[in-house]
C-alpha cells in the first residue's frame, strides 16, 4: 500500500471515518494526523460550490463561477484539445474556491432523447464521449484538481433512477454503456469514479463487485476512488467489500458504525477498510499540494466560454446561403430567448454565472441594428395572440427574421424525463405566424436534446445553439454574422419522431426494470442499420465553406488483429472562407456471424484549413476498431474477414472507402443468434420478442412488476408501498401535497415532485443529517407493512424531538 506507515498509526474508527463525507460537500480530515478536510462540488460544466454566506439554500445557493457550455454542446465541437482548455479553466476556478474534486464529466449514453439529463452527457456514441471526457479530465487534473467521471453505469433515464434495474445484455453493456468510461479511465485516470443509483442486472451499482473491481480496477487498471452518487449507498458493508471506497454525503455516522461493527464481529475483513483508506489517503495527499491561494481571470474565462460555444454550435440548414448575415441587412430578432437565453440545464448542475451575454446585444455589438419582439413568455407556455401579433408585425418589416425558440427550463431537468419531442406550443405557433409574413426565416434553437421540427422544410436556415453557457449570446451572434465559421457537428441523431427511436416501446421501462432490448442498436447504430429516415444524422453539420475528401490510403490491405492499420486521406477547403472540418472514420464488418451495426465510429479528426488549403490526415486503427465483445470468451474478438473503412462528413455522408482483410489471432466460437434472435440481424429491434431477448441476455428476463404481497424494506420507496393499506393512504396524501406546492413552470419543484415518491426509505435516514433516524425508518416500514402500525407510529413520534434538533444541521448541510 502507498500509505502503509500512516495507516499503521490509525485506529479502526479513524480509518473508517475517511470513508464517508463529513457533510454534503466535505471529506473528513484528521487533525491528529495532520490530514486536512477537502471540499468537493458539483460540475460538470462549471463549478457549483455552495455559498455558506448566501441567503438561499439548495441548488440556487452557489458562488458565482463561469457557466461553460454543457456537454451536449461541447460534444458537437468534436475537439478534445478544446475540452482540455475548458478543463484547465474549470480547475483554475476550483483552485480559487479551494475545491479539490469537481463532480464530472458525465458519460452516460443517450439511449433515448427523452432522458431529462441528456444535456449533461456527451453523445450516443461511446468513442466520442470517452475521448471528449478524457480531454476534459486531463485538462482539469493537469492543475492538480480531481474529477469524478459519472454515472457508472448504464444510467440512461431519470424515471425511477434510484431503484430501477437496468437489464442489459453483456455485449451491449461492454460495447455501448461501459466503453466511454473505459476510454476515459485508460487515457486520463480520473481521481474518482462515481456510481450511478440504479441496479445493473440485479445489483446496485454501489454494491457491484463485477463493475467496481473486476472490470474497473482489474481489467482497466483504475487507480483512484469509487464514490457513491449522493445517497446511492445501498448496503454499505457489502459495497465496501465490492470496491466502493467513499460514501457521500455523510450518513451521520450510521454506516460508519456498521462497518466498524462488521469488522469487529468478523463479517468484514479489515483489509477492505485498509485498501479503501489507503486510496483516500492518496486522494488527500494529491489534493493537499494545491490548497493555496489562487485567483482566476473571470473575463478571460467568459471569452473562453464564448469560444467553446462558437466552435460547438451546429448549422443544420443554410438554404440560399442566407447565413452569414450580410452587412446592412435589416433584421428582426424574434423570441424572448434572444435576450433571456437558455444557456444551461436544471438540477444539480445549475451554475450561478459570473455574467450573461445575449445574442441581441451581441448582434448590436457587431454593427447590426435589429428590431425586436419577444414572441412568447419563456416562463409560461401560453399562446398570447397579442404578443404573437406584435412579433408578426416586427418580422414583416425585416429582410431576415431571426427566430429564437427552443426547450424552456421546465422541459428538461435532472429528476424527470420528457414524455415527447415537441417544442413549446407557443414557440410553434409563433413559427407558423412568422412564416406567413417573412420568407427569410432563420431559426436559432436552444435546448439540451433533440426536438421535432415541423417547420424545418419551410425556413431558410437552422442554427442549433444547444445550451451554450453564459457567453452563448456572443458565440451565436458571431456565427450568425460570419465572424466565426460554424464547425460543430451533431453528437447525436435527430429522429423525425419519437416513435422512430429504437427503444420507443421500452422506455422508460416497467415498475422494476429498464429493459435494454435494443441491445447495441442505439443512436445511429440503429437508424443507419435499419435504414430509418432521420431529420438530421449523427455527425452532421454545415459550414460557410466546402470541403473535399480525396486520396484514401491504407498501410496494408491485409493485417492480423494484433497489427495497427494506418489510414490516411486528404481534406481540401475548396471554398473561399477559412474553416474547420470534422472527418469521421467508420468501420463496417462486411460479413459476420454475430449481428453488428452497419457501421460504427472508430476515430475522428478536426482540422482547420484556410481557403484553398489541403492537409493529409493520418489515423491509426487497432484491434478494437474491428472487434466486438464475445460473451463466450468474455473478451474482445475479431471475426476474420473483410472490413470496410469509411471516411465521412457524417454517418450518412461517406466520402471515401477502402477495404482491409483482418485475420483473427484468437480462435473462439462466435455467438450465432440467427435462429434464436433473427430480428437483431435486421436491426428490427423495436418489438423484440421475449424469447429473442432471453437468448441475447443469456438468462431469464427478471420480473417487471412489484409483487403486492412482498414486504416493504429500506430499499423500497414510498411509491412501492402503494399496494399496502397504509401505503396507499400515505401516497394519496403526499401526491395531494406535492400537487399543491409544485409549480409546473419551475423545474426544481417539478424535479422534487417527480422524485419524492421514488426515493428509497434508506435515504430518509442517510440523507437527513440525523433528522430521520433508523428507528423512525423502522417505524415507517412497520406502518407500511401493516405490522403493528401503532408501535411504528410511536417510533416515529419518539424520534421527533431529535429530528427537530437536527433540522438546522440538515439545512446547513444542503
Amino acid at each position: 500500500m502507498k500509505n502503509a506507515e500512516l495507516l499503521s498509526k490509525m485506529t479502526l474508527e479513524e480509518k473508517v471515518s475517511l470513508l464517508s463525507g463529513k457533510d454534503f460537500w466535505h471529506l473528513r480530515g484528521n487533525e491528529r494526523l495532520g490530514l486536512p478536510e477537502l471540499m468537493i462540488t458539483d460540475g460538470p460544466h462549471g463549478l457549483r460550490k455552495q455559498n455558506p454566506d448566501g441567503d438561499q439554500k439548495g441548488l440556487s445557493n452557489s458562488v458565482p463561477t463561469t457557466c461553460f457550455p454543457t456537454a451536449v454542446t461541447t460534444a458537437c465541437s468534436w475537439d478534445t484539445d478544446l475540452l482540455y482548455r475548458m478543463g484547465e479553466a474549470m480547475a483554475e476556478e476550483c483552485l480559487q474556491e479551494k475545491v479539490s474534486v469537481i463532480l464530472g464529466p458525465g458519460v452516460n449514453m443517450k439511449r433515448s432523447p427523452l432522458c431529462g439529463r441528456n444535456f449533461e452527457y456527451f453523445s450516443e456514441d461511446p468513442l466520442l464521449a470517452g475521448e471528449l471526457a478524457a480531454g476534459l479530465i486531463n485538462g482539469i487534473q493537469s492543475k492538480g484538481i480531481g474529477t469524478s467521471i459519472k454515472h457508472f453505469a448504464a444510467n440512461t433515464q431519470e424515471k425511477r433512477r434510484l431503484t430501477m434495474d437496468s437489464v442489459v445484455d453483456e455485449r451491449a453493456l461492454r460495447e455501448i454503456y461501459l466503453t466511454a468510461f473505459e476510454i476515459a479511465v485508460k487515457k486520463s485516470q480520473p481521481w474518482t469514479v462515481m456510481n450511478s443509483y440504479n441496479k445493473i442486472n440485479g445489483t446496485y451499482a454501489s454494491d457491484n463487485g463485477y463493475l467496481q473491481n473486476d472490470i474497473l480496477r482489474n481489467e482497466w487498471g483504475f487507480k483512484g476512488i469509487v464514490v457513491t452518487d449522493w445517497g446511492a449507498a445501498n448496503d454499505r458493508v457489502l459495497g465496501l467489500k465490492n470496491g466502493n471506497d467513499l460514501e457521500m454525503p455523510s450518513s451521520n455516522g450510521i454506516n460508519d458504525k456498521k462497518i466498524c461493527d462488521a469488522v469487529r464481529n468478523g463479517t468484514l475483513d479489515e483489509k477492505y477498510v485498509d485498501i479503501a483508506t489507503d486510496r483516500m489517503l492518496t486522494l488527500i495527499k494529491n489534493s493537499e499540494a494545491v490548497l493555496g491561494d489562487y485567483t482566476y481571470n473571470k473575463e478571460a474565462h467568459h471569452k473562453l466560454a464564448a469560444e467553446i460555444c462558437s466552435q460547438s454550435v451546429v448549422l443544420l440548414k443554410n438554404e440560399d446561403n442566407i447565413l452569414p448575415l450580410k452587412k446592412g441587412t435589416k433584421i428582426a430578432v424574434i423570441g424572448e430567448m434572444a435576450r433571456a437565453p437558455r444557456y444551461q440545464g436544471a438540477g444539480s448542475s445549475i451554475i450561478n454565472p459570473t455574467k450573461i451575454s445575449d445574442a441581441f446585444d451581441g448582434l448590436i455589438a457587431l454593427g447590426f441594428n435589429p428590431l425586436f419582439a419577444p414572441g412568447y413568455n419563456k416562463k409560461k407556455d401560453e399562446i398570447n395572440e397579442t404578443v404573437i401579433r406584435d412579433a408578426k408585425a416586427v418580422a414583416s418589416k425585416a429582410d431576415v427574421a431571426l427566430v429564437f425558440i427552443g426547450l424552456t427550463e421546465e422541459y428538461e431537468s435532472e429528476g424527470y424525463d420528457r414524455s415527447h419531442l415537441s417544442l413549446p406550443k407557443s414557440h410553434l405557433r409563433l413559427m407558423e405566424e412568422i412564416l406567413q409574413v417573412n420568407e427569410n426565416v432563420v431559426v436559432v434553437l436552444s435546448g439540451g436534446s433533440p426536438v421535432e421540427m415541423p417547420f424545418a422544410s419551410d425556413v431558410k436556415a437552422i442554427l442549433n445553439g444547444y445550451l451554450g453557457g453564459q457567453a452563448s449570446g456572443i458565440a451565436i451572434a458571431d456565427v450568425l454574422a460570419g465572424k466565426v465559421n460554424p464547425s460543430g457537428k451533431l453528437a447525436e441523431t435527430y429522429p423525425l419522431s419519437l416513435s422512430d427511436t429504437p427503444c420507443f416501446n421500452y422506455y422508460p421501462g416497467t415498475e422494476l426494470t429498464a429493459e435494454h432490448r435494443e441491445g447495441v442498436y442505439i443512436g445511429y447504430r440503429y437508424y443507419d442499420s435499419a435504414m430509418k429516415e432521420v431529420l438530421f444524422p449523427f455527425g452532421f453539420g454545415l459550414s460557410y465553406t466546402k470541403f473535399e475528401y480525396i486520396d484514401i490510403k491504407l498501410s496494408a490491405d491485409k493485417i492480423k488483429d494484433t497489427d495497427t492499420l494506418t489510414v490516411s486521406y486528404k481534406i481540401k477547403n475548396t471554398g473561399d472562407t477559412a474553416g474547420a472540418e470534422v472527418s469521421q472514420i467508420y468501420v463496417s464488418d462486411s460479413e459476420s456471424t454475430i449481428f453488428r451495426p452497419v457501421k460504427e465510429l472508430r476515430a475522428f479528426n478536426k482540422v482547420y484549413l484556410e481557403a484553398g488549403e489541403e492537409k493529409e490526415i493520418t489515423i491509426e486503427l487497432s484491434k478494437r476498431a474491428f472487434a466486438y465483445y464475445n460473451v463466450n470468451i468474455m473478451d474482445w474478438h475479431v471475426e476474420s474477414g473483410d472490413f470496410n473503412i469509411m471516411v465521412g462528413a457524417s454517418s450518412r455522408d461517406i466520402r471515401l472507402e477502402a477495404t482491409v482483410n483482418v485475420i483473427s489471432t484468437v480462435e473462439a466460437e462466435v455467438p450465432d443468434y440467427k435462429e434464436a434472435a433473427p430480428c437483431y440481424y435486421m436491426a428490427d429491434v423495436q418489438n423484440i420478442p421475449d424469447e429473442a431477448f432471453t437468448a441475447v441476455l443469456g438468462r431469464p428476463i427478471p420480473p417487471t412488476t412489484l409483487d403486492p404481497t412482498s414486504e416493504i424494506t429500506f430499499a423500497n420507496s414510498l411509491g412501492d408501498a402503494k399496494f399496502t393499506k397504509w401505503g396507499s393512504r400515505i401516497n394519496a396524501l403526499l401526491n395531494a401535497a406535492l400537487d399543491a406546492v409544485t409549480d409546473p413552470d419551475d423545474p426544481t419543484t417539478v424535479m422534487v415532485k417527480a422524485m419524492a415518491l421514488e426515493i428509497p426509505i434508506r435515504n430518509f435516514v442517510t440523507m437527513s443529517a440525523g433528522v430521520f433516524t433508523e428507528d423512525m425508518a423502522n417505524g415507517l416500514v412497520m406502518i407500511l407493512n401493516s405490522k403493528n402500525p401503532v408501535r411504528g407510529l410511536s417510533k416515529i413520534l419518539k424520534g421527533l424531538v431529535g429530528a427537530v434538533k437536527n433540522i438546522p444541521e440538515l439545512l446547513k448541510a444542503i
